[in-house]
């Protein structure tokens, strides 16, 4: 219990990054708040050269009644008892240094192995308002929308996943639909965020574009901006009719940021960013609108003297090189090189969309891997996999391939990788279900046999039940396909494939 561990001093200070965003204010006010309702004397602060000047950051502030102040900046600062970075880590660049009896980190980004006492980092996450909501909710402190609390929360998530275009983590997505907010109140805001020195920045970007003609993609290198700025600018570019994909890109005091879009099938934008991130920092998003950030040590330390505009380029053409396309509708299997394996027996869980919700609900299933829209049928089924995936299957095609078990199912125990338990959410009255509660425990009859083969270079395959999104191999994961349906192609991560499947020896 992070929050609480904290608790046992009595003066605590929050200081937001220099030049805070609404995601460092909304964070820091939620320690605040929490700290606050505990009896303890807090502060929130920010340092640096500048105070806030933008003006959507200015109203925030008056209208959410935030209790932030600005310390200037000196030799020697320091502040008795505790002092928590917020959406920032101790020691950084775009932090001033406070000296204090004891040090707290809660961030978001890159860890950067700040020397503090205590440190909780969760890379990943989209927004630092997402740990705190969730921090709060772990310790019993409801955030609702008294002190205006729930829509400061929601505006710095907003704002830091490029007005969700870059929610990639169901934990983030949990949030955007669990924080209770004023809607009048965010749309005010939403509507005051672009300047016209911005408004400058975004015209000169557009006309110094580079495009790659063989690829179809743009790319466009920014001044320093609000990272929604640089959303606006790739929205606009996107729709230029020769423009496939498109990446805009600025560098800020400590690091790269960056927005992806797509809007082609053959591209995920929210893979895309991951890529172009990949070690250096953390990049996600939706299929078609994602984003980034890249720390500015790692880059500099993996790609020396090299310009970001070179890297980029680089990047880029490498990503679309890096995959073979596979349209399983389509696919001709040469399976003269490839290897007979059979299924092992390994449990998995198995839920009946109709247990949780009647016929023709819609629903969404949340997984680690992202949502899943569906309509609830008489034969429709989810299955839970031994690494956590979710997928659905129909129950004749259930019936064939599996059997279920006379005991019950235990998510810890059948899984070997337990990031996120899958939900299923009602999409008519917002109500979240535990996918877990509903399943069966199932395994292999032990009749599933597949053609496979390890892969040499990436993959995206479009399988036979989804023909619009991929499944993405990367070298040494497995191409495998069902020998009663040469067309039911898939891909099975490398180390799943040794866990799920034996060799048949001839």
């Amino acid at each position: 219990m992070f929050l609480k561990e904290l608790e046992k001093y009595d003066d605590i200070t929050i200081q937001c990054h220099d030049n805070p965003d609404a995601d460092a204010l909304a964070s820091g006010y939620g320690l605040y708040c929490y700290y606050k309702d505990k009896g303890k004397n807090v502060k929130l602060i920010y340092s640096g050269k500048n105070q806030i000047q933008k003006s959507n950051l200015l109203m925030m502030v008056e209208k959410l009644s935030i209790p932030v102040e600005y310390m200037e900046p000196k030799e020697d600062m320091a502040v008795k008892g505790l002092l928590i970075t917020t959406d920032c880590q101790y020691g950084q660049g775009n932090v001033t240094k406070i000296h204090a009896d004891a040090v707290a980190v809660i961030d978001h980004h890159q860890d950067c192995k700040p020397d503090v006492k205590y440190s909780y980092i969760q890379t990943g996450i989209g927004s630092c308002s997402t740990i705190v909501w969730n921090l709060l909710n772990e310790h019993g402190f409801e955030v609702t929308d008294e002190e205006h609390l729930g829509t400061a929360l929601y505006y710095g998530l907003y704002t830091d996943t490029n007005q969700f275009s870059e929610l990639f983590n169901p934990v983030d997505k949990d949030a955007m639909d669990g924080i209770v907010h004023d809607k009048s109140m965010i749309t005010v805001l939403k509507n005051c965020n672009l300047s016209l020195r911005e408004l400058e920045i975004a015209g000169i970007a557009i006309l110094r574009y580079t495009y790659n003609e063989e690829l179809g993609f743009g790319l466009v290198h920014s001044q320093p901006c609000d990272p929604n700025i640089l959303g606006l600018i790739s929205d606009f570019l996107l729709q230029v009719d020769k423009i496939d994909t498109c990446l805009v890109y600025n560098e800020t005091t400590d690091g790269i940021k960056l927005s992806v879009r797509s809007c082609i099938r053959e591209v995920n934008a929210s893979e895309l960013a991951e890529f172009l991130c990949e070690d250096m920092g953390s990049g996600g998003g939706h299929f078609d609108k994602a984003g980034g950030f890249i720390n500015q040590k790692k880059f500099e330390e993996s790609y020396p003297g090299v310009h970001t505009e070179a890297y980029f380029n680089s990047k880029m053409m490498e990503y679309f090189e890096k995959y073979e396309l596979v349209y399983a509708s389509k696919y001709e299997a040469d399976i003269s090189t490839m290897k007979l394996y059979m299924k092992n027996k390994l449990p998995i869980g198995v839920a009946k969309m109709t247990d949780v919700l009647p016929v023709g609900m819609p629903i969404t299933v949340r997984t680690m891997e992202g949502d899943m829209d569906l309509i609830v049928e008489d034969d429709l089924y989810v299955i839970i996999g031994v690494k956590g995936e979710v997928y659905p299957i129909r129950e004749e095609k259930l019936n064939r391939t599996y059997k279920m078990l006379d005991k019950p199912y235990v998510y810890k125990e059948c899984v070997i990788r337990d990031v996120y338990v899958p939900t299923i959410k009602n999409r008519v009255t917002g109500k979240n279900h535990l996918l877990t509660e509903y399943a069966k425990t199932y395994v292999p009859t032990g009749d599933t046999m597949i053609y496979a083969r390890p892969l040499t270079k990436g993959v995206k395959v479009f399988t036979a039940w989804d023909q619009e999104r991929y499944m993405l191999g990367k070298e040494g994961d497995y191409l495998a396909l069902r020998t009663d349906d040469y067309h039911d192609v898939y891909v099975v991560e490398k180390e799943v494939f040794g866990i799920t499947y034996s060799e048949v020896k001839e």
